[in-house]
């Protein structure tokens, strides 16, 4: 009975300090600025040849030191950056706005921004993903109208020459010649 009892007691002190060594690694990651982003990834769904797609990625700073981004790499010249300059705190919250200009796109788009920045975790990256659709796809478009969904957050005004959509933070402007 002793013996089962000690074993016990052994496995169950084994077990937690397995565990308070796992936590201490994690908070050890965690030490430094860390990058968290409320998503990596903005599916833009389809523009036509030529428009122009502006989205915002927000960040948040995890980490315990303040996070210095210090250059956004693109994939294509056809993608502009803007970012936070500025140190972010821990706790606190940075942008980065991605411009992607459609012109000479067709099919399907994956615009990746590579992050540098002090964060421990090294680089990472956001992606703007969607479909370029060819502009003479459009041109013979529906008369001058005005869409709002149900839940008020996305509206889309067109006019048979220049389409504008804004879906919260994210805007698109299409242009047909």
């Amino acid at each position: 009975m002793k013996k089962t009892l000690l074993l016990a007691l052994s496995l169950t002190a084994a077990a937690y300090t397995a565990q308070a060594q796992a936590t201490s690694t994690k908070a050890a990651a965690t030490a430094g600025p860390a990058i968290t982003f409320e998503e990596s990834k903005y599916d833009f769904g389809s523009v036509v040849q030529g428009g122009v797609v502006d989205h915002t990625f927000k960040f948040r700073n995890t980490g315990t030191a303040p996070l210095i981004i210090s250059n956004i790499g693109v994939s294509c010249g056809c993608t502009t950056p803007e970012w936070t300059k500025e140190p972010v705190a821990p706790g606190k919250t940075g942008t980065i706005s991605a411009h992607f200009n459609s012109a000479g796109k067709m099919g399907m788009q994956n615009k990746v921004l590579t992050i540098e920045s002090n964060a421990a975790a090294g680089s990472t990256t956001v992606s703007l993903v969607g479909e370029v659709k060819e502009a003479s796809a459009t041109a013979n478009a529906a008369p001058a109208m005005t869409t709002t969904t149900a839940a008020g957050d996305a509206k889309v005004k067109t006019d048979g020459k220049k389409t504008k959509e804004k879906v919260g933070d994210a805007k698109v402007k299409v242009k047909t010649k």
